[in-house]
Parts: structure tokens; C-alpha cells; sequence
């Protein structure tokens, strides 16, 4: 009987914990990366809508717009948007879109905006993040014309996420920073299975052919090389995905 009781209230504590984190969740602040792939010839009326309507209508609906880009590299930059906006909650994220597309400006924006022909090719790809304890506060600087965004996206080898973590909050940004690249924002998917493992996280460089030059010097530079070492961090599951980005002339982040 005793064992019985003790099990009973080991199940309840735990279910009790599961309920509270579950909640936590729920509540806490989250970032959506959405991409949108849109149909041959597209992207400039996707633009429009954004500029004109979209992002005004976002904040209406209590989804604030973080950053919105074009990749640079052919094909996606002739058919692909990448932007972050930015949710109070997991709930209010779930609120915001019900209300968004039932909107009515929304209808009359979505139904005139498309009467040449279908604007996306696809529905759009979605991923809630949450911001690492790392995550720098981005404020918008000076920079040339030619400054490109570079959306980087790691997958950790089986619970190393970790250690990966630590490597870019004591060495990492520091380095990125020493050699000319601006740290924007570092994210954790907040859903399984890429929550176990997945790191995504923006940065800014002056220009493409600068970018290059950056890269270089990290990989080369003793510091790095020290630190890599040390992390615990080992091979990445895969290569890291890359994607050039510039920013709209309506984004936030620019």
C-alpha cells in the first residue's frame, strides 16, 4: 500500500509539473520564422501586400513585425519572403492568426491582390522559436548599401545542444564580433524534434565579399580554433544551412 501511495503522488507531482511547463510554455513570449514561396513572377506583388497592408495588419492583430528579407542567391530571390514576427505568447499566436484571417480588410486585401493569378505557390513554412539566454538586443546601425543578412540554421549531433549553446555564449559571438559580423538574434525551435537540437540565429554583414573575408579570419583565428576544441561540441548532424538575405524596404530589422 505504502509503495501504491508513494507512486500515486510521484504520477501526480509529475503530472502537476508537466501541466505547469506546458502552460509556461503557452504564456511565454515566441517568434514565428515564417517563408513564403511564391508563384513565377510573384514576389514584387507578395511585396506590395506586405508593404500596403500586411505588416500594418499584423499589428493590428497584436503580431509585431520583426525583420522581413529576400534571399540574395537565385532562384529563391526571385520567389521567396523569409521574415520574423514576433507573438506574445504561444495562445496569442493561435488568437492573432484566427482574427487575422477573418478579418474582413484582410479578405479584400488577399482577394484584390490576387486577381492576376494566385500569388504562393505553396502554404507557407512555419517555425515557432524562442530566444536563447544569449540572444543579443539588435538596435539598427549605419551601414553601406551592399549589407547583407545571413540566416544560419545548425543542427546539433544527439545532446549536444548544449554544449553547442555555451560555445557561442563565451566564445562565439564574441569572435563573430571581432571579425565584422553582427550578431541579430539567436533562436531554439520551441517544437520537437527540431527543440532537441536545432540552433537558428541571424547575422548581419557589410556586404557579400566581406562576409567571405569574415568567415575566413574566424575559421582561422587561433581563439576559434581553441574553443572549438574545448566545447565538447564535436561534428554538427549536418552541414549547416545558410541563406543570403537582404532586407526589405519594409522591414524593421534593417
Amino acid at each position: 500500500m505504502l509503495h501504491q501511495r508513494l507512486v500515486s503522488r510521484i504520477l501526480v507531482v509529475t503530472l502537476l509539473a508537466s501541466s505547469f511547463l506546458l502552460a509556461a510554455k503557452a504564456s511565454a513570449e515566441v517568434y514565428e520564422l515564417r517563408t513564403y514561396t511564391t508563384n513565377e513572377g510573384k514576389l514584387e506583388n507578395l511585396n506590395a501586400r506586405f508593404r500596403d497592408h500586411t505588416v500594418r495588419l499584423f499589428k493590428k492583430h497584436g503580431m509585431e513585425s520583426v525583420g522581413y528579407w529576400v534571399p540574395v542567391d537565385e532562384p529563391k530571390s526571385k520567389n521567396t519572403l523569409i521574415y520574423v514576427i514576433k507573438h506574445e505568447s504561444r495562445d496569442a499566436a493561435t488568437a492573432s492568426w484566427k482574427t487575422f484571417l477573418a478579418d474582413p480588410d484582410w479578405k479584400k486585401v488577399a482577394k484584390e491582390s490576387q486577381v492576376d493569378g494566385q500569388i504562393l505557390a505553396k502554404r507557407p513554412e512555419s517555425v515557432f522559436m524562442e530566444t536563447t539566454d544569449y540572444s543579443p538586443a539588435w538596435k539598427n546601425g549605419g551601414s553601406s548599401d551592399d549589407g547583407v543578412f545571413e540566416l544560419r540554421i545548425y543542427k546539433a549531433a544527439e545532446g549536444k545542444l548544449g554544449k553547442l549553446d555555451a560555445r557561442f555564449r563565451d566564445h562565439t559571438i564574441r569572435l563573430f564580433d571581432k571579425h565584422g559580423m553582427k550578431s541579430v538574434a539567436y533562436w531554439h525551435p520551441t517544437d520537437e524534434p527540431d527543440s532537441a537540437d536545432n540552433l537558428i540565429y541571424i547575422i548581419k554583414h557589410e556586404s557579400r565579399d566581406a562576409s567571405k573575408k569574415s568567415w575566413q579570419a574566424f575559421i582561422a583565428d587561433p581563439d576559434w580554433k581553441k574553443a572549438a576544441a574545448a566545447s565538447g561540441v564535436g561534428r554538427l548532424a549536418k552541414s549547416p544551412e545558410s541563406i543570403y538575405m537582404t532586407a526589405t524596404d519594409y522591414s524593421a530589422i534593417r
